[in-house]
C-alpha cells in the first residue's frame, strides 16, 4: 500500500512513500520467531546426529553385529532375551573389542580386552565416568551419593566417609551381627516348617534374601533394626522390590533403551513414580536414623553412622541431604546385590545335592566361625561363593563414557589391523560385559560356563591365579568398597542355613534382568525362587 502526497501548489509533484501494514510486520516477526524456535528445537537433534556420525566414523574399523533395528538398535534383543547371551555370542564372533547400536543409532563399544579394562578402571579411571543416564538413575533414586559423584577429588571425599566402616577390621567386628540376622532368618523358616504337616515346605527365598540383606545392613551400618525378618509387611522392602522386581513391561523397555540419550525419561510414567516413591521411602527412613543417631548415637563406634557422626563433629556439621544420599546408597546397594547373590548361591546348591552335602559337612563345626574362619578355614565355602559370583554377577555390565577423546591401549590388535590403540571420541559409551570376562575359556577352561567350584581349589593348589579372578565387584579406585562386607555376610548366612536345612529345586529357573540379574521360574514375570526346604 502506498500514499501519494502533494508538496507544491504550482507544480504537482508527487512522492509515493510506502506505508507498512502493522499486520504484515507482526506476521514477519512471527515467522522470524518461529524459525528461531525451530532452530533452537532442532539444535539438540543436530548436535546428537553430529555426535553419532563422529563416533561412527572414528570407530569404523571396530567390528560388530549389523543393526537389527534402525530405531532401537540392539536394545530390544538385549531386553527380551536371556541376559548376557548376545554379549557372549558377539564376543565369540568379533573378538574382544566390538561395537553395537543402541536406540536412535548411538554406538556402544563392548570391551573384554584385559589391557583396555585395566586402563579404563585403573590408570585412567576418572577419565571414564558413568554415562549421564546411569548417573541420572542414581540421582533420581538415591541422591548425590558415592554412586552418583564423579571426579577424583569429590569421589575420594565420599569414599572417605564410608570406607572406614567397611574396612576389613570393621567387617571382623560386625561378623556377630551377620550371625544374628542369619539366625533370625533360620528361625522364621523353622516356624514355617513347624506349621506344615509335611517334612519339607516350599519357601520363596528371594524375598527372604532381600529382607535378610536389609536387616543386616540396617543393624551393621546404622545400628537400626528395619525389622524386615519379622515376616510382617514392610514398606521399605516392598518399595525396593516393586521398583526392580517386575521389569518386563513395555515402559521398562522404553526407559532402558532411551535413558542413555535422554536421562529425563527417568522422571515420567509409572517407572518414574516408582523411582520417586522409593527415594521418598529411603529418605524418610534415613532422616529418622540420622536424627536418632545425632540425639544418642555412638560417635566412637565402627558403623557407617558413627563415621558420619565423627566427620560431622570435626567439620562443623555435614549437610543433611549429603548424609541422606549416602545412607540411601548404602541401603540400596546392600539390598540389590547381596540378595541376588544369596538367591543364586542357594539355587546352585539346591540344584546339586552332592555338592550341597559336601559343603554342609565342611561347615558343620562347633560354634560360630570367626571372620578369619570364614575366610581361611572353609576352602569349599569360599569356592562356592566365588563360583556363584563368577557365573552369576549381580551387575551384568559395567558402563562408562569417555569424558574426552582418548586412546585406549589394547593387548592385541583389532582384527584385520595392526592397531594396538583404539581412539574413541568424547561422549562414546563403553560397556564391559562382566559375564563374558568371567567365562572366557582362555582363562577358565572349556567348561567355563559350568558351575564347578572345584576349579577354585585346583587354582589354589596349582598357584595359577590370575590378577583379576572376580570382576563382579569391579576394580581400581572405583571398585566396590563393600566387597568384603558382602562376601562375609553371605558366608555367615550359608553356614547358618546349611547346618539346619537342606534345599532342593523343583522348578526350571531362568535369569532375568531388573536392576540386577535375578532368578525366576521360567516364563514368569517377576523374581521367584521357590525351593523345597527341610530340616537336616
Amino acid at each position: 500500500m502506498v500514499e501519494c502526497l502533494s508538496i507544491s501548489t504550482n507544480t504537482r509533484t508527487w512522492f509515493c512513500t510506502p506505508v507498512v501494514d502493522p499486520f504484515v510486520m507482526l506476521s514477519f516477526a512471527a515467522c522470524i520467531l518461529i524459525v528461531l524456535l525451530s532452530l533452537a528445537a532442532l539444535y539438540p537433534i543436530i548436535k546428537y546426529l553430529a555426535h553419532v556420525l563422529t563416533v561412527r566414523f572414528a570407530i569404523r574399523r571396530v567390528p560388530g553385529p549389523s543393526t537389527s533395528s534402525l530405531l532401537w538398535g540392539e536394545e530390544w534383543k538385549l531386553f527380551k532375551d536371556i541376559p548376557g547371551v548376545h554379549q557372549h555370542n558377539w564376543h565369540n564372533q568379533y573378538g574382544r573389542i566390538l561395537k553395537f547400536s543402541g536406540a536412535f543409532g548411538h554406538q556402544i563399544i563392548s570391551i573384554t580386552d584385559p589391557r583396555a579394562i585395566s586402563f579404563i578402571l585403573g590408570e585412567a579411571a576418572y577419565a571414564f565416568p558413568k554415562p549421564d543416564g546411569v548417573r541420572a538413575w542414581f540421582k533420581a533414586l538415591l541422591g548425590e551419593g558415592i554412586l552418583w559423584v564423579e571426579g577424583k577429588e569429590f569421589h575420594e571425599t565420599h569414599r572417605r566417609t564410608l570406607a572406614p566402616a567397611l574396612s576389613q577390621q570393621s567387617v571382623r567386628n560386625l561378623t556377630p551381627v551377620f550371625y544374628e540376622t542369619s539366625s533370625r532368618l533360620a528361625a522364621q523358616w523353622g516356624r514355617i516348617l513347624d506349621q506344615s504337616p509335611f517334612d519339607d515346605v516350599e519357601i520363596e527365598v528371594t524375598a527372604w534374601a532381600g529382607r535378610f540383606a536389609l536387616d543386616t545392613i540396617g543393624l551393621s551400618a546404622f545400628s537400626y533394626n528395619f525389622d524386615c525378618l519379622s515376616g510382617a509387611p514392610n514398606g521399605l522392602a516392598d518399595a525396593l522390590d516393586a521398583l526392580t522386581n517386575v521389569d518386563n513391561r513395555p515402559s521398562s523397555f522404553y526407559m532402558r533403551a532411551l535413558f542413555w540419550i535422554c536421562p529425563s525419561i527417568l522422571s515420567i510414567g509409572q517407572k518414574g513414580r516408582l523411582i520417586k516413591q522409593t527415594k521418598l521411602e529411603l529418605g524418610d527412613i534415613a532422616r529418622k536414623m540420622w536424627l536418632d543417631a545425632k540425639a544418642g548415637g555412638d560417635p566412637e563406634g565402627k558403623t557407617v553412622m558413627s563415621t558420619m557422626l565423627r566427620i560431622g563433629a570435626t567439620s562443623g556439621g555435614l549437610d543433611e541431604e549429603y548424609i541422606v544420599s549416602q545412607m540411601r546408597t548404602v541401603i540400596s546397594a546392600a539390598y540389590e546385590t547381596v540378595s541376588a547373590i544369596i538367591a543364586w548361591t542357594l539355587y546352585e546348591l539346591a540344584s546339586r545335592p552332592k555338592l550341597q552335602q559336601c559343603l554342609r559337612e565342611e561347615v558343620s563345626v562347633p560354634g560360630e566361625p570367626s571372620f578369619e574362619d570364614l575366610n581361611t578355614r572353609f576352602p569349599f565355602l569360599d569356592a562356592v561363593v566365588k563360583e556363584t559370583l563368577r557365573l552369576h554377577p549381580a551387575i551384568l555390565e559395567n558402563h562408562h563414557v569417555a569424558a574426552e577423546t582418548i586412546g585406549i591401549p589394547l593387548s592385541e590388535p583389532l582384527p584385520g589391523t595392526s592397531l594396538t590403540q583404539l581412539v574413541i571420541p568424547k561422549g562414546t559409551i563403553l560397556s564391559i560385559p562382566v559375564n563374558v570376562v568371567q567365562t572366557e575359556p582362555s582363562v577358565w577352561g572349556n567348561d567355563a560356563h559350568f558351575f564347578r567350584p572345584e576349579r577354585w581349589l585346583n587354582r589354589t593348589q596349582e598357584k595359577s591365579r590370575t590378577r583379576r579372578e572376580i570382576f563382579a565387584f569391579s576394580e581400581g579406585p572405583r571398585g566396590c568398597i563393600g566387597k568384603q562386607f558382602a562376601i562375609t555376610e553371605i558366608k555367615a548366612l550359608l553356614v547358618t542355613l546349611l547346618r539346619q536345612y537342606s534345599f532342593s529345586n523343583p522348578y526350571e529357573i531362568e535369569a532375568f534382568q531388573s536392576f540386577v540379574i535375578r532368578p525366576r521360574i521360567k516364563g514368569q514375570s517377576s523374581s521367584s525362587l521357590p525351593l523345597l526346604v527341610r530340616r537336616v
